[in-house]
């Protein structure tokens, strides 16, 4: 742009750093290996991080690397999202063109946020407001652009003044720390460390990234003296004098960008008077230009990081040839440097901008942002599109105007919900807050709820009814909350009420009902109670209004909120309404969204066929909608109702096909909840080895504490089977911690039930009989049957194990099974399983009652509990002194579950089940003779013709010939068989049947 221009050369020699660009060589050569790295390089202002980077940066590009560099912009706190990283992918999808799109395909919609370019060859990304985690897919699927660019090569990403990052991009930064696997990826950032004061926002960053084992820092310190005296020979071109270095040693303490400065008085022939002050250090230099060019570098240094030729052609009032003299005298005296992609102008260093900014009077800044402003305005081209909105919002800010500035702020708010960026777009809304009353009515009234507001659903009003300062508290209070500011967004939405009960709350009862929900969603969240209060107000204020998205919106919260506490009729009712009112108003998110709640509250109540069929075709409806929430929510709760019937095999193919639908398309957050379905369906069915695999990479994914908390119980139910101790009891405190301020059922009864036995295996009963009569205190609500039930006979257990029985606690536990509703064959099991410990606990010897127990517990999917129930089984049938046959039974019982504890882990069970049967002197390989143990086992004799020739290593199909059926019947017949014998595979039935001599060999 402007040709051939003389500058003075700054240190031409790289002085130092050789263990640092050792460190980072090492960082480099691990990348290329496929172990993507992450450094983060920090230092004072002036100290060189800059020219370390890009001494490494061409090291790299020697050794073939593909290399990118995006710089945070100061404004980025005030609205402007990913700034750093979208630069960085664009120079990507400069360097890289196709080769980027086709690593985007499929997903292009989404990445189109961070890169606009992308945009082109897809849609709109479609917004489903009900979907809370496009900001983690985001992330998600900017980690995996990134693995497939580095698959084949290596890619080198630089993050500049990282203390200048908006907080979405710290939080993107830290999420690909976290996240990249393996691929050929090297992330490196910068920081001054000076600024990093007590209370700066990148200070959090720092120490979560210090906790990563992936995450390098590499820390510059200054110049020695004699690294002092070779910058000054590098720069100078000749050896200084002793005296020389002494004094610029001491002026600038080490730091190589004062040296030079100084360096360059020197060269001035001014070294004796130099300031005194550091500002009139850096603003010496500029101070020597020509005033055409300090009024460039005041206009540069107002308008941003980098700010692009044309923008300055517009505003600074200079001809293109005083312009460009201007420009080239600045670039010449090294005060600014063309920016990297050759469009715009920079300052070489941050210090001398901000310095210069400093400088500026109050009047004069805000005539230049003005300027800038309006600029932009008459000629939106003059600034990147994706840059426009924040920029607009800023300039108007900056410039004192009111009237443009509340309009500008809130179409970057826009932009940023557009692009997940839930902190700035808070931020911005907080700043629109501000502006509102300063704004002139006109302005306000020109403002449309369409342009500028989605939190609220659309009301039906008429199109030209202006933006009230309501649909902005109600913008404010849901992005605070999507942001993670609860707190904010509990004050947001009281404020909101106050006003409406001053103004009085019947003149819109509707809106008042929308932010007593929002507020009830963040009085659970803040631990300030479970939310119901608030939603009871929503409740009555809706009542006999007509149907509206709104009312179908605060409807559909209410009937969720009962679907997680309490469950039952009432909810189903509100869910249908709330479907219909939907439906009627055309709100289709919300009608999908309340119709999968619909169908959880149906199973909850007994109709589980009726549920399991409304919640299929929902994820029917969406399967191929691209709303990636709703189709993971479909799964993730099918999968949850499978395995709360006791279906668990089903409930592990749900959660299976869900993850395998959506693969990389969803955030951690929903990989991780469909894992942990998985994981607990894979614990009911004994195969803990395979669980431990899929809860321990689920609490990887895990992001929420509710949700690290739920893993970590499974976790620690599977500690206590596999008879881990000492992991029980950490999994179990973290559990408890995490679940700290939750009041859903769902985590609660479960949290008592591993709290009651771990107590019992550490022979605490007492604390084992409290966390019982906790957790049934109050009874159980309608739908919590599922995990009463295990607390229940966990409880009756407990007291027959204890050094005595309290008849009061068996009385509260058998009026408890009395009144809990039994939908499912896995209930009515459970309810004979309470009853036969109650005999137990009792001193009642009951071997009837133990076999209904086996019995109901052989049609089931509960490998664990079926083996505990033949021990209590064969225990009950030894001490009622039956005849031998009874006793063969006990054998074979004992024999069944040593063999089901042996082949899942359960060492406590097996151990126990050791015990009984040498004090029995039972063997636990053979069964006694003259006893069919093959029918004792419980099997029909279709089912032991099954298990004959599974044991001889036939195939479902070769079952299928033999036996004259179908492959399919052959492969229903195998998994009833592993059910009832409590097996996993086909080949520890063989192994069974062989260890047990189930079958005669046939004569040779």
């Amino acid at each position: 742009m402007l040709g051939s221009v003389q500058t003075q050369s700054l240190s031409p020699e790289f002085i130092g750093r050789d263990a640092e660009l050792t460190r980072l060589g090492a960082a480099l050569t691990a990348a290329a290996a496929g172990e993507p790295q992450a450094v983060l390089i920090g230092g004072e202002a002036g100290v060189g991080k800059t020219r370390l980077t890009e001494e490494f940066l061409a090291a790299a590009q020697r050794a073939g690397a593909v290399t990118a560099i995006g710089g945070c912009v100061e404004i980025g706190a005030d609205g402007l999202p990913f700034a750093p990283i979208s630069t960085a992918l664009r120079a990507l999808y400069r360097t890289l063109g196709d080769e980027l799109i086709a690593a985007a395909a499929g997903q292009e919609a989404e990445l189109a946020r961070l890169l606009p370019e992308l945009a082109d060859s897809a849609g709109g990304p479609r917004r489903d407001p009900h979907d809370e985690e496009g900001r983690v897919r985001l992330f998600e699927l900017t980690a995996r652009l990134l693995e497939r660019l580095g698959g084949d090569r290596t890619l080198v990403v630089v993050l500049e003044d990282l203390h200048w990052a908006d907080r979405s991009t710290r939080e993107l930064l830290a999420y690909l720390f976290r996240s990249l696997q393996r691929a050929r990826v090297l992330i490196a950032g910068t920081y001054r460390a000076d600024d990093i004061h007590r209370r700066h926002p990148l200070r959090p960053f720092l120490a979560e990234t210090d906790r990563l084992r992936t995450v390098e820092r590499v820390e510059l310190a200054r110049f020695s003296r004699e690294e002092v005296r070779r910058q000054l020979a590098s720069i100078l071109s000749a050896q200084p004098a002793n005296a020389v270095v002494d004094q610029v040693f001491a002026r600038s303490d080490g730091n190589p960008f004062f040296v030079e400065e100084l360096a360059c008085s020197i060269t001035r022939g001014c070294a004796t008077g130099i300031s005194e002050s550091l500002r009139d250090l850096l603003l010496v230099r500029v101070e020597a230009l020509s005033d055409d060019a300090q009024r460039v570098a005041k206009f540069v240094a107002e308008g941003g990081n980098t700010v692009e030729y044309r923008l300055l052609a517009a505003i600074t009032g200079l001809d293109e040839d005083a312009l460009l003299d201007a420009l080239r005298t600045a670039v010449g005296a090294n005060i600014l440097v063309p920016s990297d992609n050759g469009e715009g102008y920079r300052f070489r260093h941050s210090l001398v901008r901000e310095a210069v900014g400093d400088d500026l009077l109050p009047g004069e800044r805000s005539r230049i942002n003005r300027r800038y402003a309006r600029a932009v305005e008459d000629d939106p081209a003059l600034v990147p599109a994706d840059e426009r909105a924040a920029r607009l919002a800023s300039y108007w800010y900056a410039a004192h105007d009111p009237a443009n500035a509340l309009p500008a702020v809130l179409r970057a708010s826009v932009e940023a919900r557009r692009r997940h960026a839930y902190a700035e777009q808070y931020r911005l809304l907080e700043r629109a807050l501000e502006l509102w009353d300063d704004a002139p009515e006109e302005t306000r009234h020109e403002l449309r709820p369409a342009d500028y507001a989605e939190a609220y659903p659309a009301c039906g009003c008429h199109p030209d009814t202006p933006l009230g300062f309501l649909d902005l508290l109600a913008e404010v209070t849901v992005a605070a909350r999507l942001s993670g500011e609860r707190e904010r967004a509990y004050t947001m939405a009281k404020r909101a009420l106050r006003l409406m009960e001053r103004d009085g709350a019947g003149h819109d009862p509707l809106r008042a009902a929308w932010f007593w929900a929002q507020r009830s969603r963040v009085t659970e969240d803040l631990g300030r109670g479970d939310g119901w209060d608030e939603l009871s107000r929503a409740r009555e204020l809706v009542r006999d209004l007509p149907p509206s998205a709104a009312h179908a919106e605060v409807l559909s919260m209410i009937a969720g909120w009962i679907m997680v506490h309490k469950s039952g009729a009432e909810g189903i009712d509100i869910g249908h309404r709330a479907v219909e009112y939907a439906r009627q108003s055309g709100a289709r998110d919300t009608e999908l969204h309340a119709r999968v709640t619909l169908g959880l509250l149906q199973a909850d109540s007994g109709d589980i066929e009726g549920g399991i069929a409304e919640v299929e075709e929902v994820r029917r409806l969406v399967a191929d909608s691209g709303a990636h929430g709703i189709v993971a929510r479909c799964y993730g709760n099918l999968a949850s109702v499978l395995e709360g019937a006791g279906r668990s095999r089903e409930a592990i193919a749900v959660a299976r096909e869900g993850l395998r639908l959506i693969g990389d398309q969803v955030s951690h957050v929903t990989r991780s909840w469909l894992l942990t379905n998985e994981g607990e369906s894979l614990i009911s069915l004994g195969r803990y080895a395979e669980a431990a695999t899929v809860l321990e990479e689920a609490l990887r994914y895990a992001e929420k504490s509710y949700l690290c908390a739920g893993i970590e119980m499974n976790l620690g139910f599977l500690a206590l089977r596999l008879g881990d101790a000492d992991a029980a009891i950490r999994y179990q405190a973290t559990a408890a911690e995490g679940l700290r301020h939750d009041t859903q059922p769902q985590h609660i009864i479960p949290g008592r039930t591993l709290a009651l036995e771990l107590a019992v295996s550490q022979g605490r009963f007492e604390d084992a009989r409290r966390e019982l009569l906790s957790g049934a205190a109050g009874g159980f609500a309608t739908g919590t049957g599922r995990y009463a039930w295990p607390l229940l006979a966990a409880g009756a257990a407990a007291e027959a194990d204890g050094p005595g029985a309290h008849p009061d606690v068996l009385e509260r536990i058998r009026a408890a099974a009395r009144e809990l509703p039994r939908p499912t064959p896995l209930a009515e099991a459970y309810a004979v399983l309470v009853d036969a410990e109650l005999a137990r606990a009792e001193g009642r010897v009951e071997p009837d009652l133990w076999g209904a127990a086996a019995a109901a517990f052989e049609r089931e999917e509960r490998v664990h509990e079926l083996a505990a129930v033949r021990y209590r089984y064969a225990e009950a049938l030894l001490a009622s002194g039956a005849g031998a046959e009874r006793r063969d039974e006990a054998g074979c019982l004992l024999a069944l579950a040593h063999a089901a504890a042996s082949g899942s882990g359960a060492m406590p069970l097996r151990e126990a089940v050791a015990r009984l049967a040498q004090r029995a002197r039972l063997s636990l390989d053979v069964p006694a003779a003259g006893a069919d143990p093959a029918e004792s086992l419980g099997l029909t004799a279709r089912e032991r013709d099954v298990l004959r020739l599974v044991a001889e290593g036939r195939t479902n199909r070769q079952i299928a010939e033999v036996l004259f059926i179908s492959p399919k019947t052959a492969s229903v017949h195998v998994s009833n068989i592993l059910a009832k014998l409590s097996l996993s595979t086909r080949g520890e039935a063989a192994a069974l049947a062989h260890r047990l001599n189930l079958f005669t060999p046939a004569a040779g």
